[in-house]
């Protein structure tokens, strides 16, 4: 699901140019329900605003558009609890939010994100250290590097694993650098060994398969 957009200035990209970035969040037919993976940009401070210059779209419209609805979401995962990632959180209160430990241990500091997108009335953690299995060949796998307890979700299916990935990359290009490299992280090596056949992110529309293996020159 498309959930909105914002501006990657400059200073994060090359030093020149801008970027427009998706938003994107995804739903998982789960045993128990629907399962939200990411509920989209959250309120910020002006500053934030001004940097980002985001574009939101409302949760409940773009779950009308995947033909569901607040009421059909059992589970919530955010990759991690950036604004960008935890910003529909509050309007699901009172369901299970699942959440590494040392995310959300993180994201209670000062400077991390915004607080009221982490703890509102009715918020409901499951605090998780490492792999967790969620039943009917649904897991998480623990991808740290953008934040300490980021995460990423791995779903069976019977054409293939494919995995939501989060920003454990920004692209799908930058990904498959990194597999065509041969790894180099302890989770990136468990995920493979997983044999993905998509792998599926946050910021970019774009799906990895495992023809895009793409390693760099010498």
């Amino acid at each position: 699901m498309t959930l909105g957009e914002y501006v990657r200035p400059p200073i994060e990209v090359d030093g020149v140019h801008s970027r427009t970035e998706p938003v994107l969040g995804y739903l998982v037919d789960h045993r128990d329900g629907l399962l939200l993976f990411d509920t989209g940009i959250g309120a910020v401070d002006p500053e934030t605003e001004a940097h980002y210059q985001p574009r939101r779209r409302p949760l409940g419209q773009a779950l009308a558009a995947a033909g569901a609805t607040k009421d059909d979401i059992a589970l919530v995962v955010n990759c991690h609890l950036h604004f960008d990632h935890c910003g529909g959180n509050p309007a699901l209160a009172g369901r299970p939010i699942l959440v590494q430990r040392a995310e959300l241990n993180t994201a209670r500091t000062s400077g991390y994100t915004i607080p009221e997108l982490v703890d509102f009335t009715g918020v409901t953690y499951t605090e998780l250290d490492g792999e967790a299995e969620l039943g009917d060949g649904v897991w998480l796998l623990p991808t740290p590097g953008r934040s300490p307890g980021h995460q990423s979700l791995v779903v069976r299916q019977a054409d293939g694993t494919v995995v939501l990935a989060g920003q454990a990359h920004d692209s799908a290009a930058s990904f498959g650098r990194q597999v065509g490299d041969g790894g180099g992280s302890p989770w990136l090596d468990r995920l493979l060994a997983l044999d993905p056949a998509r792998v599926l992110f946050a910021h970019d529309a774009s799906v990895w398969t495992p023809s895009m293996r793409t390693p760099n020159p010498g």
